[in-house]
């Protein structure tokens, strides 16, 4: 039971910081509007740049990586069990999507997960971010692209975990705690799962909006 209030006080607290909305805040401050209600009405650093320009822009995007950084170090210091980690990811990427303070419209989740990805392992961000790149120049088509992103994030971090445990095991040290005669890849099992939660929850956000957008389309047809 302590372990499932642990992990509940610790999703509640991911989930509230997650919902603080940098983006609107500061397109309102730099611009004076609602970021949600120009471009992709997304709150997020690449919707603000383009609302309020690009210093309004990279200050979001360093604060949406901060947020996430932020969340998976208070989630580190506290979690009664590695397996905590990816509730709280999950609910951090959901508190950026569905922000409680201003009506559950929010972000895509991209910034806030990376943020967290590169507290837990700065190199299996990389190759995040180079995921994301990846899917952006091949399909063309945001929302495509991040939904395709999410659900490849956790095996493309599995992969690499082999790959890095192959080569060099002593990599994941800092990481994870290994027990005697553990093997490191069970041992990172709980990181894998946060990389997994984090992608899940930008696939979902990113399908709701995919499907937002078809809509729009099939009603400007019938109009």
């Amino acid at each position: 039971m302590p372990i499932v209030l642990n992990a509940l006080g610790i999703g509640l607290m991911a989930y509230l910081i997650g919902s603080i909305p940098f983006a609107i805040i500061v397109a309102r401050l730099a611009a004076g509007i609602d970021v949600r209600t120009v471009g992709s009405g997304h709150a997020g650093a690449t919707n603000t740049m383009r609302a309020a320009g690009w210093g309004a822009g990279v200050l979001v995007l360093v604060l949406d990586l901060g947020k996430g950084a932020l969340i998976m170090a208070l989630t580190l210091r506290f979690a009664a069990t590695p397996w905590v980690w990816p509730v709280a990811a999950a609910l951090g990427v959901a508190g950026h999507c569905w922000p409680v303070w201003v009506g559950f419209r929010g972000g895509m989740g991209m910034a806030v997960g990376g943020g967290m990805l590169m507290l837990m392992w700065p190199l299996g961000f990389v190759i995040g971010l180079g995921v994301v790149l990846a899917f952006q120049l091949i399909i063309h088509h945001s929302a495509r692209a991040n939904f395709a992103t999410g659900l490849m994030l956790g095996p493309m971090w599995l992969l690499f975990a082999w790959l890095v445990v192959q080569l060099n095991p002593a990599c994941f040290s800092k990481v994870v705690s290994l027990e005697p005669g553990q093997s490191v890849l069970l041992a990172s099992a709980p990181l894998l799962a946060t990389a997994a939660a984090v992608g899940l929850m930008i696939a979902i956000r990113s399908l709701a909006d995919w499907k937002r957008v078809y809509k729009e389309l099939w009603l400007d047809r019938e109009g």
